[in-house]
């Protein structure tokens, strides 16, 4: 079990269970589709990579509920810059 998980401050953090498993869920679909990780780690588990990003304060979901970083707020793109990324986890609900 992935340590953070148990203990309150990752879901403080985020701001409550649901934008957590939101913000989890919507990186997971990121990381899938080819996005960078934003954290260097001695693992290919991506949900281990998930929470450091969060436990990092690198990822947090904005204003829109869309997954961006803390460097400039932006929404995070699956292959970002890498031509058309395919549609989103909103497009697919």
């Amino acid at each position: 079990m992935i340590e953070e998980f148990k203990e309150e401050e990752i879901v403080n953090k985020v701001g409550g269970r649901f934008k957590l498993s939101a913000l989890i869920q919507k990186r997971l679909v990121a990381l899938n589709r080819g996005a960078r990780p934003l954290v260097e780690l001695p693992t290919k588990n991506q949900m281990e990579v998930v929470v450091q990003e969060i436990m990092q304060n690198k990822i947090f979901l904005d204003a829109s509920g869309e997954v961006a970083t803390s460097d400039d707020g932006m929404p995070l793109e699956a292959g970002a810059g890498q031509g058309d990324a395919g549609p989103t986890l909103d497009d697919l609900l």
